[in-house]
């Protein structure tokens, strides 16, 4: 009888709980930004100074059954300044290759060619480092980016150097205002713009900048993870 009851009750946990764990996989945290987080976080300067604050989800309009009540995420503004927010990771692509990230952009830029230096600006992106060590220029990185006029899922070299390379996840006024998820596979990105199998990222950053344009955006960011 002590056996039987036993039984049933790691059954009764099995089948409580695996879903819950087949589900949860492996995943590297990189942004609290929902708990107004920015520990080991720094800005950069390029350009001025972008502004970066906390604001709450449902005071600053955001709607999406993926926002939960008080949930801090991070706004993101510029007036023709630019600078970003950095932190150093180490973040394994053989266990953990996919980036995770929510994002809204408010506005657009207007008639910039982001082919050009003077009109590499974007209303938001993400973009993850690979160092090159001692080795500097060989540092590479992807810059997901939301374009104001380049076709989604479109790519091309940065205006500044050949070492960070553009991809367009989201572009123009479609879906323009809301609360997006996005998920890339970084490893198989990196892949396809190097040519190298990296194993590892550096760094991530998240920016807004209009220093090229002299022209004002503003987006919203929410978590950051890598998973399996």
């Amino acid at each position: 009888m002590r056996s039987s009851f036993f039984l049933r009750i790691l059954l009764l946990i099995t089948i409580l709980f695996a879903p819950v764990l087949s589900l949860a996989g492996v995943v590297s945290k990189v942004a609290n930004f929902s708990e107004g987080d920015l520990a080991d976080w720094e800005e950069k300067s390029f350009e001025g100074n972008s502004q970066y604050r906390f604001v709450d989800a449902q005071t600053a309009g955001i709607n999406s059954q993926e926002i939960k009540d008080n949930q801090q995420i991070l706004r993101a503004s510029t007036q023709g300044k630019a600078s970003g927010l950095f932190k150093e990771v180490n973040i394994d692509l053989t266990k953990t290759p996919y980036l995770n990230w929510s994002w809204q952009v408010q506005n657009l830029f207007k008639d910039n060619d982001e082919h050009s230096k003077d009109g590499d600006d974007y209303p938001a992106r993400i973009y993850v480092v690979v160092s090159g060590g001692v080795f500097f220029w060989n540092t590479k990185a992807i810059n997901y980016v939301w374009s104001s006029n380049q076709p989604v899922g479109s790519e091309w070299p940065n205006a500044f150097t050949g070492n960070a390379k553009m991809l367009a996840v989201r572009s123009g006024e479609k879906q323009l205002g809301q609360w997006v998820t996005e998920r890339r596979n970084v490893r198989e990105d990196l892949k396809k713009f190097f040519g190298e199998d990296v194993k590892k990222i550096d760094a991530i950053a998240v920016m807004v900048d209009g220093d090229n344009t002299g022209q004002s955006a503003t987006a919203y960011f929410g978590d950051i993870f890598f998973s399996d």
